[in-house]
């Protein structure tokens, strides 16, 4: 274990982020490889969490890190404005001579500002773009690609440590059509983590595994429960009385069930009982769970970067039964569409001029250029949706050949431990 600081005086690393995506995937992994490389003396190193406002936060993304021993200290993003503008934490931080500030999620731009004002050395992730190239110290990049965009003079402070979210994946976890797996057949179900996207995701998934249940009968359905919901809260986007969108995708409902230690959605069709539940599982990351689906029915969003890492083929699902329902994009666009009293008619012009555009929309498909899994967007028709996942479960070469592509897209791992190093090389 690489400790080459512990004769130096006490340090601080404060990382700003994000997103629900962001807390997952990159933070969970490079405060694991600090704590590996810098020791577990919290008095010698403290590492600070400060999140930023995001379109796509449920606001329980300081509960999520809360539960990464790695770090000492967390800030949740509805304190993060008076931090930026005067420095002021809500708690009255103090804050170390040295330190480094690490861009993992957010605004570049806020990495300049609090690194300039604590007066620490500025590291950024950069996944697709980097910015501020004059006033940060160092890019850690996801792809040589962005350093050839950077003007030559900066080229010294890009160092290519490749996709975070690659380390989140594994040989050992991925490869799950091995005979330990045989004849446990499963298809997971991920439905999204906000209600923009469960009003439809939900009962879209439930209208899937009833008709492929119908074929192949001994299938197992699960959804892994976003740690930002509770059963309760999924639940409801089941339940007609509460989503009148459970009409257009069949009429399938559900009731929660919790007894017996393993939750589940039993679920309805036009009010009535059938054979057909849906696990629910509330471990997070659902790492090991997801590599043992022989397939996923999947939203977009980062859930998708998370599959391909993991190797698992996925069809991912845009459906616009009600077009105003989608309110999850980037920047300035989910701004307008969460807007009180107009955001609905942003969202419906947002979502109209964005499906009139040809784009990859799957985190795989985007990392290699192409659709190497399905990204189907409209008026989704379940039946369909199941014969295409029943098609794939009767060609298992099918699904062997995606797995394939995917692992070939994901990158090598390590890019947390080499982001870590450039934290440690930006200290010394």
């Amino acid at each position: 274990m690489n400790r080459p600081l512990i004769d130096h005086p006490p340090l601080d690393i404060l990382i700003l982020s994000n997103g629900p995506g962001e807390i997952t995937t990159w933070v969970r992994p490079v405060v694991k490889a600090l704590r590996q490389q810098l020791g577990e003396n919290r008095q010698q190193v403290r590492i600070s969490l400060v999140l930023s406002p995001c379109p796509n936060a449920s606001g329980r993304e300081a509960v999520i890190a809360q539960t990464y021993a790695e770090i000492d200290r967390i800030q949740s993003a509805d304190r993060f404005f008076p931090f930026l503008l005067w420095g002021q934490t809500a708690d009255h931080w103090d804050w170390r001579e040295k330190g480094v500030t690490l861009f993992l999620g957010g605004d570049q731009i806020f990495t300049v500002i609090i690194g300039k004002r604590l007066g620490y050395c500025t590291v950024v992730y950069g996944e697709w773009e980097t910015r501020w190239h004059q006033w940060i110290d160092g890019f850690g990049v996801m792809k040589p690609e962005l350093i050839e965009r950077a003007k030559p003079k900066y080229a010294h402070k890009f160092t290519v440590v490749g996709d975070l979210m690659a380390d989140i994946g594994g040989d050992d976890l991925s490869d799950r059509l091995s005979e330990e797996l045989a004849g446990r057949e499963i298809v997971g179900i991920l439905p999204g983590s906000k209600g923009a996207k469960l009003s439809q995701g939900l009962p879209l998934g439930l209208a899937i595994a009833y008709h492929i249940h119908g074929d192949r009968p001994q299938t197992r359905f699960v959804i892994p429960v976003a740690p930002t919901l509770s059963l309760l809260t999924l639940a409801k986007f089941a339940d007609p009385a509460q989503n009148p969108l459970i009409k257009q995708f069949g009429n399938f409902s559900a009731d929660l069930i919790q007894d017996q230690g393993q939750p589940f959605l039993q679920l309805k069709k036009d009010g009535q009982p059938t054979l057909v539940r849906v696990e629910l599982h509330q471990e997070s990351p659902a790492h090991h769970l997801l590599a043992q689906c022989h397939l996923c029915f999947t939203t977009v969003g980062a859930n998708t970067a998370e599959l391909g890492a993991l190797a698992v083929p996925m069809i991912v699902l845009l459906p616009t039964q009600q077009l105003d329902a989608m309110r999850s994009w980037d920047g300035i666009p989910g701004l307008l569409a969460n807007l009180p009293g107009v955001g609905t008619l942003f969202a419906r012009l947002i979502n109209s001029w964005f499906l009139r555009k040809t784009r990859l929309l799957a985190w795989p498909n985007i990392w290699a250029g192409e659709a190497i899994v399905p990204e189907l967007v409209g008026h989704l028709a379940p039946d369909e949706l199941a014969e295409m996942a029943i098609d794939w479960l009767d060609h298992p070469e099918k699904l062997a050949h995606i797995q394939t592509q995917l692992r070939q897209v994901r990158g090598d791992r390590g890019a947390a431990q080499k982001l870590a190093q450039l934290v440690v090389n930006c200290l010394k």
